[in-house]
């Protein structure tokens, strides 16, 4: 147990080593082409940024369903001829109201729609529940259990977007996670002024090709003709331009989209790429309407409408509406990123200054320099040599555990740093369990030799227990927390992974060098 071979020695020398150089990035602020250049990330707490509380419109995501269904609605009743008075989406009471011509095909009606009911999280729930009246009103309304299921996929789809949006910015590490039902937090490690980022973030972005209808009142006074949507230009909202409501392309088919410059008039645009899907509806459609205007819609509001002069066939366009560069670029990465499933607000917005953020590294350096000198002195005092060997071992486990976090590239809160402190407590609980267990040994008469091998054997199984439900636990905090919780998880799982590491292998090979070298009668423990 006590014996270290040459290999065995020259691994554990290795390994401290390594631990030594991949420390390195974080102390030079140039990189160094022979080291692998990874640092640990400093947290919103630490270097200042911004904090963001987004909330999803569940509104808008309800509206967007019964919108959906209405022509689901219109589908469902047109084989069958069954027709109606009334037909509208009640947002407020999650349900359409449909009042036929006939009472008298009440029945009929029930059945045609039967198949919009079909379940999508359930075999046994269904997503509407059907009701009728014998005067012939029916309301399809939404199940709760389809609102919940709604609910959270459109707040997991916003935050994979929202991430997309963000990484797009090249802002380093943000910190993206769900807060209760339908809100989301954003933090931005060293944005001190977030406007930017809030505006790529609070739209929907949106993009629907549609032609324009050339026959309706371009004024677009009074109310719009049947099909068609008054919608504002982007440049001057007091234009509007008649717009048929039928999308014939959609933006979700875009594959790529970069902002450049046209050759011929030196003007900001936006290049955009379909996949095979949207590239044959884009050349069909523009093949079928040369000399025809086709607007370009995002969220409601129309880019430009230009006219078609021929079919564009090759799966690509370029969007043009008087951009500069920062517009053409923004749209640009909110079209590569996807559309929102809803608008997301801004519920609560804080900044955190660079200054706090220092002393709050002040305030953690003194901290962990007290911590570690108190038991660095409580080691030398209770412990003698042995206490200086444990020391060692803990200066060796700090340089490990941030060798890791700097290859793992994590990120360093103030609750992470407090998780620093607290390893050092535990790699020293360790440390004293060995040394009480030999001190132990020695007292009931066991040879120098014997009461090592016995004492660094039976002390390792319960350092080993303790440490590996410690562990567990603090996976667990990193599997279902958020934020700093996650931060001080990372930090003490590290932790303990350094702790059994150095206490197993480095304290036994101090020991037994040490002992190989003067052979003691008498351990100074």
């Amino acid at each position: 147990m006590m014996y270290f071979s040459r290999l065995k020695t020259a691994v554990i020398l290795g390994v401290c080593l390594l631990g030594l150089l991949l420390c390195v990035p974080n102390l030079m602020p140039a990189p160094v082409s022979w080291l692998p250049w990874r640092q640990v990330h400093l947290g919103l707490d630490l270097r200042g940024g911004s904090y963001l509380l987004l909330e999803v419109d569940m509104k808008a995501v309800i509206k967007e369903r019964l919108d959906g269904l209405l022509d689901g609605v219109r589908q469902a009743l047109r084989p069958g001829q069954i027709f109606y008075r009334t037909l509208e989406a009640q947002p407020d009471q999650n349900r359409i109201l449909l009042r036929l011509r006939d009472p008298a095909r009440t029945a009929d009606a029930m059945a045609a729609l039967q198949p919009l009911t079909a379940s999508s999280v359930g075999a046994s729930t269904p997503d509407l529940d059907l009701a009728s009246n014998p005067d012939g009103t029916i309301t399809l309304t939404l199940s709760p259990v389809a609102l919940s299921a709604r609910a959270t996929s459109a707040v997991q789809q916003s935050i994979e977007i929202v991430r997309r949006r963000i990484d797009e910015t090249g802002v380093v590490d943000p910190q993206i996670a769900q807060q209760g039902e339908g809100r989301i937090v954003v933090q931005l490690p060293g944005i001190e002024d977030p406007n930017r980022v809030k505006q790529l973030l609070g739209k929907t972005a949106h993009m629907t090709f549609r032609l324009v209808d050339e026959t309706a009142n371009p004024a677009g006074n009074g109310p719009p003709p049947p099909g068609d949507d008054y919608l504002p230009m982007q440049d001057n909202p007091a234009q509007k331009l008649a717009v048929r409501k039928r999308v014939d392309v959609d933006g979700a088919d875009l594959t790529d989209a970069r902002a450049g410059t046209n050759p011929q008039t030196n003007e900001w645009v936006v290049n955009f790429t379909f996949n095979t899907v949207g590239g044959r509806k884009f050349a069909d459609i523009t093949r079928a309407n040369v000399n025809h205007r086709f607007a370009i819609v995002l969220d409601d509001k129309v880019i430009s409408a230009p006219v078609i002069r021929e079919p564009i066939t090759g799966g690509r366009g370029q969007i043009s509406g008087n951009f500069t560069a920062a517009s053409a670029n923004d749209l640009a990465v909110l079209l590569r990123a996807g559309a929102l499933p809803a608008p997301l607000t801004v519920v609560e917005e804080r900044s955190v200054g660079p200054e706090l953020g220092a002393d709050s590294i002040r305030a953690g350096a003194i901290s962990l320099a007290v911590g570690f000198l108190l038991v660095v002195a409580f080691m030398a005092v209770f412990y003698g040599l042995f206490g200086w060997f444990a020391n060692v071992c803990l200066l060796v486990n700090l340089i490990l555990m941030l060798a890791l976090m700097s290859l793992l590239e994590a990120t360093l809160t103030l609750p992470g740093m407090a998780g620093i402190l607290l390893t050092l407590g535990m790699a020293v609980d360790a440390n004293i369990l060995i040394n009480e267990r030999v001190r132990e040994e020695q007292k009931n008469g066991r040879p120098p030799l014997a009461a090592l091998e016995h004492g660094f054997t039976r002390a390792y199984s319960t350092i080993f227990d303790s440490n590996a439900t410690a562990f567990l636990a603090h996976v667990m905090l990193f599997a279902f927390g958020s934020g700093p919780v996650r931060g001080f998880a990372v930090t003490i799982t590290v932790g303990i992974v350094t702790t059994l590491f150095t206490a197993w292998m480095c304290t036994r090979l101090l020991v037994s060098r040490w002992y190989v070298a003067t052979r003691p009668r008498l351990l100074p423990v």
